[in-house]
């Protein structure tokens, strides 16, 4: 086993990578890395030695080593492609894409833990309301483009669902209104009845309280 995984249970960025690690049938070693305040770990020596950033999830494959979770999921389509999570041709390849990016760079920085804190500290603001909204305007624009299911993109799970479901698991938690988006909210659902994405759930981690 090469490929050793440093994050947190409830991080949704680790979350996804365990997800396509998983549907890949990748054998990967989980190491936990506590973001509790008053623990830090991921501000200690050792950690911070390996990813200057200090977030996580961090992914380590013998020489290759990488500290963003859409660069990981892109390395191992490379370097694994014996299931590929990505359509096999255009548009569709770039439509999962471009879905994927909604969620990773214009809804999941805007609710990130550290930016949370942030805006509950620096601007006496409401950090679940601030995250809601955002989520909310986010899962409008991909409730547009999803298809009709049974996954986000047909019939095939790709790296769309690995990214929705942590997402939506988010937004569960802090309760936001889910009726507005049906083809989501279906595909999640349908998602998490697969192994690959119950034994990557938050809940079913070692480091999960």
């Amino acid at each position: 086993m090469s490929i050793k995984l440093y994050g947190y249970w409830r991080s949704s960025a680790a979350y996804r990578v365990r997800i396509a690690l998983n549907l890949k049938g990748l054998e990967y070693e989980n190491i936990p890395v506590s973001l509790k305040p008053g623990v830090s770990e991921n501000r200690q020596t050792a950690y911070r030695e390996k990813n200057p950033q200090m977030l996580v999830p961090f992914m380590e494959d013998g020489d290759i080593a990488l500290n963003q979770s859409m660069a990981m999921l892109e390395y191992l389509e490379e370097a694994y492609p014996a299931v590929s999570l990505l359509p096999s041709s255009e548009p569709m390849r770039s439509k999962v894409r471009s879905f994927c990016n909604v969620i990773a760079c214009d809804i999941h920085p805007l609710q990130n833990l550290r930016v949370l804190r942030h805006v509950s500290s620096e601007y006496d603001g409401d950090p679940k309301q601030w995250a809601a909204h955002w989520m909310r305007e986010g899962f409008k624009a991909l409730e547009a483009v999803a298809s009709d299911g049974p996954y986000v993109f047909g019939n095939s799970v790709t790296l769309a669902d690995a990214l929705l479901v942590p997402q939506i698991y988010n937004a569960r938690r802090i309760e936001v209104p889910s009726d507005d988006f049906p083809k989501l909210i279906a595909a999640v659902d349908k998602a998490n009845e697969l192994e690959a994405f119950k034994i990557a759930a938050p809940e079913a981690q070692p480091d999960a309280t």
